[in-house]
């Protein structure tokens, strides 16, 4: 059984005999009818009752015509969604993101996405350097946000960012009362200071903290977040992160008058070993550099 016989059978039964249906398909009647001889064969038994000028289904042919015509318009709609997933309308986005990442430069990105490709699926997949390197590698994932730089000689890099870190507190919390601060003040009066670790960007931080003095509390980005706006401890986030706080005034920004400034480096990377990219991917890697266009890292 094939779909030439099925939309044999379904052009006869609209147009009512073979010789109509024959021309409708652009082929001949004995082609036509050797279609449905096999569909018949297939089916055991008779589709049709022969003779007369309108031909009529018989009882074989009325309880198979509803699963024929299922079954045409399941292949139809399965060809279209491959057209539309060849030109990025369709398909699936899959992503690998650090966690300290899932939550900032990332977000715009994929309501972008989302916006201007809404029948694509979107799959975000989150673990730390080594997971997502192991996911991009073995295809798990297209594209990957891990930090930068990387040691993998499998990975090919398509995007790097670089997105300013910058010390966060509550409005409320007494560091915020002052116009700068040193690395000491945060040691002391963070209560507490609160580490993601950024890679090497937190490196020239952490040389100069005692730890032994006052423990450093490692905790997810989003925990960090939600305890910042409840007042608790200081951290050194993404712009990005915390962008809607800062504008509504949830969360401030403290200047760090003894330290440079501060950046987290990461960079989206594919397998070095696949072959093209699927559209919708690739359009989700432009709108990714568009983004990564608007980034404050001054």
């Amino acid at each position: 059984m094939d779909i030439e016989q099925l939309r044999a059978f379904d052009r006869i039964v609209r147009e009512g005999n073979f010789s109509r249906a024959a021309l409708a398909l652009d082929i001949t009647q004995p082609t036509i009818s050797a279609r449905i001889q096999t569909l018949e064969q297939s089916v055991g038994g008779l589709l049709f009752v022969r003779g007369g000028r309108h031909i009529e289904l018989t009882a074989i042919g009325e309880s198979f015509l509803p699963y024929a015509r299922r079954a045409l318009d399941v292949l139809s709609e399965g060809v279209e969604a491959a057209r539309l997933t060849q030109v990025g309308s369709h398909g699936r986005l899959t992503v690998g993101v650090l966690q300290s990442l899932a939550g900032g430069f990332l977000v715009p990105a994929l309501d972008r996405f989302h916006t201007t490709h809404p029948y694509v699926e979107i799959f975000v997949r989150t673990g730390h350097g080594s997971q997502i390197t192991e996911m991009v590698q073995d295809g798990t994932v297209k594209v990957g946000l891990i930090g930068w730089p990387f040691l993998s000689a499998e990975l090919t890099t398509i995007l790097r960012l670089r997105e300013r870190l910058m010390l966060v507190v509550s409005p409320s919390h007494p560091l915020s009362k002052r116009k700068a601060v040193s690395i000491r003040d945060i040691e002391h009066a963070g209560k507490p200071f609160m580490l993601v670790r950024w890679g090497q960007s937190m490196a020239p931080v952490l040389a100069q903290i005692d730890t032994q003095i006052k423990p450093v509390v490692e905790l997810p980005t989003e925990t960090i977040r939600k305890l910042l706006l409840r007042g608790v401890g200081a951290a050194f986030l993404t712009r990005t992160l915390v962008a809607d706080d800062l504008a509504t005034g949830r969360l401030v920004e403290v200047e760090v008058n003894d330290l440079s400034p501060l950046f987290r480096e990461s960079a989206l990377v594919r397998s070095a070993r696949s072959g093209e990219l699927p559209p919708a991917v690739e359009d989700f890697v432009g709108i990714m550099q568009e983004e990564a266009g608007r980034l404050v890292i001054d």
